[in-house]
C-alpha cells in the first residue's frame, strides 16, 4: 500500500485531540487509529506490536542477522490531529495532474490558492490531496504516521539489510502533552526522528524555546464622575502593558530565527483583567531577555499604580532541541546524507513551534524532524502531495540504510 493510500485511510478516523481533556489520551477516539495501526503492524510483520493504557503505540522490527549491533534507531509520529478545528468526517479528494492554480475545496466557498500558498506554483503536474474545506485533512501528522508504516512494510517485504529499528504512535501532540509518557525504555531507541514536518527536504533540528505568560491586573473601580486621581481601570492597564512590549515583535512580523511575543487572548473590565501570552525565541539569551523584559514592565507598572496591581505568572513550556540533538550530531548528518541519496537537496530550517521531538531530546532520546510532503495544517487548506509522501518515505528507509552502513 502506498503512503498516500494510507494517509486517506486514517484521514477519516476522527482523532481530534482536546484542551479540555484531563487524562492521557484527551479524547478516547484516538484509540480508534492506534488500534488500527496495531492490527496493520501486526500483518506486515512488525514485532512486540502493542498499544498502552494511554494510547501510545509501540512496535519494534528487530535487526536482520549480523546487524544488531547498529545503532538502534526509532521513528515516532503522532495520532491526534489539531482541536481548534473539526477533523470529523474528512472527506480527501484526490487532484490529479494538479494544474498549478486555484482549487475549489468542495462547495465549502474556501479556495486553495497560489496566491495564499505560493509554493502550490511549484507543484504543477503532482498529485494532491486536498480537503472538502470544512474541515482539517490530517495529514499533520497522519502523513507521518502513513510514511512510517509504508516504509516499515518496504523494509520487511524488500529484506533491506536494517540494524534495530522501533515504531511508536503518540496521542496528544497537538496539545502539547505529546511524547509526555512515552516510555523510551519500550521504545528501545539510542536515536529517533519524529515525522511531523512539511515541505519536502527540509530537516528540522531547531526548534522555539517556549514560555507562557499569564498577567493579572488589579483594578479601582469608582463612580466615574468623582474618579479623578482615585480609579485604576484594569483594562486600560492591560492595553498600557502591551504597548510597552516591543511592537515589531509579533509573529505577524517576524520569520526564521527571529522571536516574537503573542498576544493569544484578553479580557477584563474596570475592576480586573487578564493578558495570556505565549513567548518564543530560539536563542536561549533572547529568550531569557524577552521573559525578564516582560518581568521589567509589570515591576514598573506596580512601582507607578501600587505593588500588587499586576501580577505577571511565567511558565516555561520547551526548550530548542539543538542543545541535545549536538552531542549526537550524527543524527543530523545521517539524515542529510539520506536525502541526498534520495536525490534531495536537504535545508535546514528552523521550527517555528514546537515538536514531539523537543521534548524527546531533553528526555535522552535526541530527536529531530523529517518532512512529510504536507502543507497548510491546522486549516482547512491543509493539503498533502502524492509524489513527495513517496520520497519521505524513501528517506525513511534510506537514514536506515544509512545506519547499517556503519
Amino acid at each position: 500500500m502506498k503512503a498516500y493510500e494510507r494517509l486517506i485511510k486514517y484521514a477519516k478516523i476522527h482523532t481530534a485531540s482536546s484542551e479540555e481533556g484531563t487524562e492521557t489520551p484527551s479524547t478516547r477516539r484516538q484509540f480508534d487509529l492506534a488500534n488500527v495501526l496495531c492490527g496493520e503492524m501486526k500483518e506486515i510483520g512488525v514485532g512486540d506490536v502493542c498499544v498502552d493504557g494511554h494510547c501510545y503505540v509501540y512496535g519494534r522490527i528487530p535487526a536482520t542477522p549480523g546487524y544488531e549491533n547498529v545503532t538502534p534507531i526509532g521513528f515516532i509520529a503522532h495520532l491526534d490531529t489539531v482541536p481548534d478545528f473539526s477533523g470529523e468526517n474528512v472527506d480527501p479528494r484526490i487532484v490529479e495532474n494538479y494544474d498549478g492554480g486555484p482549487v475549489a475545496l468542495g462547495d465549502s466557498g474556501r479556495v486553495l490558492d497560489p496566491a495564499d500558498f505560493p509554493h502550490l506554483k511549484t507543484l504543477a503536474g503532482k498529485t494532491l490531496i486536498v480537503t472538502d474545506g470544512r474541515t482539517v485533512l490530517g495529514a499533520d501528522d497522519k502523513a507521518g504516521v502513513a510514511e512510517i508504516m509504508t516504509a516499515a512494510e518496504r523494509l520487511i517485504n524488500e529484506k533491506i539489510p536494517h540494524g534495530p529499528v522501533s515504531i511508536a504512535f503518540c496521542p496528544d501532540e497537538e496539545i502539547g502533552h505529546g511524547a509526555a509518557l512515552l516510555d523510551l525504555g519500550r521504545f528501545g531507541a539510542e536515536l529517533g526522528y519524529t515525522v511531523d514536518g512539511g515541505a519536502l527536504c527540509d530537516i528540522e533540528y531547531e526548534n522555539f524555546n517556549a514560555a507562557g505568560a499569564e498577567v493579572a491586573f488589579r483594578g479601582f473601580n469608582v463612580h466615574p464622575g468623582s474618579a479623578k486621581n482615585t480609579m485604576i481601570n484594569a483594562a486600560k492597564l492591560a492595553m498600557e502593558f502591551d504597548s510597552m512590549l516591543p511592537s515589531a515583535d509579533v509573529p505577524s512580523m517576524t520569520e526564521g530565527y527571529e522571536g516574537f511575543f503573542h498576544l493569544t487572548e484578553m479580557s477584563g473590565n474596570v475592576e480586573s483583567a487578564k493578558l495570556s501570552y505565549i513567548i518564543r525565541d530560539h536563542s536561549a539569551e533572547t529568550f531569557s531577555a524577552r521573559k525578564k523584559c516582560m518581568e521589567h514592565i509589570a515591576k514598573t507598572l506596580n512601582e507607578r499604580y501600587g505593588e500588587g496591581t499586576v501580577t505577571l505568572t511565567l511558565k516555561d513550556q520547551y526548550r530548542n532541541m539543538i542543545e541535545m540533538v549536538k552531542p549526537r550530531f550524527e543524527v543530523v548528518e545521517k539524515a542529510f546524507s539520506a536525502a541526498k541519496a534520495c536525490g534531495m537537496t536537504p535545508t535546514a530550517s528552523p521550527i517555528r513551534g514546537g515538536t514531539d521531538g523537543a521534548q524527546l531530546s531533553f528526555r535522552g532520546l535526541p530527536c529531530p524532524n523529517l518532512p512529510t510532503g504536507s502543507y497548510g495544517h491546522h486549516g482547512p487548506y491543509e493539503h498533502a502531495v502524492v509524489e513527495q509522501m513517496d520520497r519521505c518515505t524513501d528517506l525513511i528507509v534510506q537514514i536506515v540504510k544509512e545506519f547499517a552502513a556503519e
